[in-house]
């Protein structure tokens, strides 16, 4: 009995010095660290160009934390990266600041991350997302791989238009727009059927600046915006004449209410900032690019 209980005794003491050496050991620095990376030329210009004056970040090292795991993505080519940034300052921000007057508005409404990604990301049913917006927070731009510069249409489509699109989204979140317009084609609606519901023109015809207008209310409002800034007028007039004499009143009924909000919310005239888009358009071999 007597040799036990010194055999616990023993192993006691044994016990509180491992863990009194234990607790002395630790140490409150983790042993998991980011990895370093050291910031380029490129780096130091989106501080200077985005981040101090818009408060504004731009992340073209994809980072799984802000990707959608739902797709396979790569990774943003550096050089169109590159590119993408000072196009988006010059054909969007700056659009924004010329018709404002300052860059206020921006640094209060903007999303705080561009997030870029260099693939397509593909849903189930086919259809390619090309960009999305999380929260007022994130625009995430996919495809940047396949920028091409001198293609004005496709950089329109895939990430001009987008950037348009999804911070007109982030406006009537924070200011609605009246249910007038939902009205105007109500149950035409067709959610997640648009892609086989309409094509381009039979879109137009039924009253919808897009297929994808058709999805919801939502989507047809902000679709107005983005494609009215990123088309000249005489794209737009052309894709007012498909729409014919019964898609063609429906559209302009909308619009017409889309302009006034964008007035009366956030005193911008659409037809001010399209003339901005367009003409920067025509300016782009100025940024030797």
């Amino acid at each position: 009995m007597k040799k036990n209980i010194l055999l616990l005794l023993f192993a006691a003491i044994i016990s509180a010095a491992v863990v009194s050496c234990s607790e002395k050991d630790l140490s409150d620095t983790s042993a998991i660290k980011d990895a370093i990376i050291e910031r380029n030329d490129f780096d130091i210009w989106i501080e200077q160009n985005y981040t101090a004056p818009y408060n504004i970040e731009v992340l073209y090292r994809m980072k799984d934390i802000e990707s959608d795991m739902n797709y396979n993505l790569t990774p943003a080519n550096f050089e169109k990266s590159v590119q993408l940034a000072k196009l988006t300052l010059y054909l969007c921000v700056e659009a924004y600041d010329e018709i404002t007057g300052d860059k206020s508005f921006i640094k209060a409404y903007f999303p705080k991350i561009l997030n870029f990604i260099g693939s397509s990301a593909v849903r189930n049913n086919g259809t390619e997302v090309i960009g999305t917006a999380e929260g007022g927070r994130k625009i995430t731009l996919y495809a940047v791989n396949t920028l091409n510069i001198s293609n004005m249409a496709h950089m329109n489509q895939y990430f001009f238009k987008t950037q348009h699109h999804e911070f007109a989204h982030i406006l009537n979140q924070t200011k609605p727009y009246t249910t007038d317009f939902k009205a105007i084609s109500g149950s035409k609606y067709v959610g997640d059927s648009w892609n086989t519901a309409y094509n381009s023109t039979t879109a137009l015809q039924a009253g919808f600046i897009s297929p994808y207008a058709s999805s919801s209310d939502g989507e047809d409002f902000v679709e107005l915006i983005c494609i009215y800034v990123t088309n000249s007028i005489s794209a737009w007039n052309t894709m007012l004449t498909t729409a014919g004499t019964t898609g063609r009143p429906i559209i302009n009924a909308k619009f017409d209410i889309v302009k006034t909000y964008m007035l009366n919310s956030w005193d911008i005239d659409l037809d001010q900032l399209r003339d901005a888009v367009q003409r920067r358009q025509g300016e782009i071999h100025l940024l030797g690019l």
